[in-house]
């Protein structure tokens, strides 16, 4: 195994996504970033959540993750809510308008990731995907 293939394999596999979400960025109104998209997602799957947990679960640091959720409710997407036991605990939560905005983000996200593996035939696509499954399993076990 040549260690210069691995690493530029692992490079042009992070052009590749950057390239990719630059694109998806550029596309996207309103022109919020993909943190903030991320950040809806996992309130939508998962509930309301302390901004604490969410930056841990999502690999943000506190203050990123503040400026994410100053952002998010100024737009409407997401809102505080305060525990009426402790109004210390805040949770953020995804308002209608936030699972709008996430439902249209993931629709270009797939109209986007069709353009750009469409130069891929279907004997690429399986490989590619065969290959991404090992590697995930890989990481899932070493969890």
């Amino acid at each position: 195994m040549d260690k210069n293939d691995i690493f530029k394999l692992i490079h042009t596999v992070e052009l590749f996504t950057n390239e990719a979400i630059i694109r998806w960025t550029k596309s996207f109104e309103p022109n919020i970033g993909i943190s903030p998209i991320i950040t809806l997602s996992e309130l939508k799957q998962n509930g309301p959540q302390k901004q604490s947990v969410l930056a841990s679960k999502l690999g943000y640091t506190p203050g990123a993750m503040t400026n994410i959720a100053g952002r998010l409710t100024k737009l409407g997407l997401a809102e505080r809510r305060y525990n009426e036991n402790d109004r210390r605990n805040v949770f953020l939560a995804i308002t209608d308008q936030g699972i709008t905005v996430l439902r249209e983000a993931q629709q270009k996200g797939k109209e986007l990731r069709i353009e750009l593996f469409q130069v891929l035939n279907e004997e690429e696509i399986q490989q590619f995907l065969s290959i991404y499954e090992k590697l995930l399993k890989n990481i899932k076990e070493q969890e």
